[in-house]
């Protein structure tokens, strides 16, 4: 990532608009295999067999008003160059955990941030 992505986590009250966004996501990602989730700081963190993949905000979300976080362990060349070319997506002070976090801006984005979470799912399933 580069240095003007990478943000410091930091705890926002989310929007009204984010808490619409992140109770549709973890409505799909409470439908995949294998799925827990836990409150955590005012987020919902979800784990794929006991593996944690993401958070996403209920009352406070990281980095911004619209954002969740996401988990990619071992990101090869070829994810890391998606990830560096997704402007929604901002690197964390975590980057050895392989944290990320998604700016969500429209609906149109929730495409794009399903895809996302589905790479950590995959990743966490592997991890398991």
């Amino acid at each position: 990532m580069s240095a003007d992505k990478k943000v410091r986590m930091q705890s926002a009250k989310i929007s009204e608009q984010m808490k619409l966004w992140s109770s549709m996501l973890a409505g799909e990602l409470e439908g995949w295999p294998n799925i827990s989730s836990k409150r955590l700081f005012g987020s919902t963190a979800y784990y794929r067999k006991g593996i944690v993949f993401a958070a996403l905000p209920k009352t406070r979300g990281m980095n911004s008003a619209n954002s969740f976080i996401f988990k990619i362990p071992d990101v090869s060349p070829r994810v890391m160059a998606r990830l560096e070319g997704d402007e929604h997506i901002h690197s964390t002070v975590l980057t050895k955990a392989r944290w990320f976090s998604y700016e969500v801006e429209s609906d149109a984005d929730l495409r794009g941030a399903l895809e996302w979470l589905g790479m950590a799912y995959e990743a966490a399933g592997k991890k398991a």
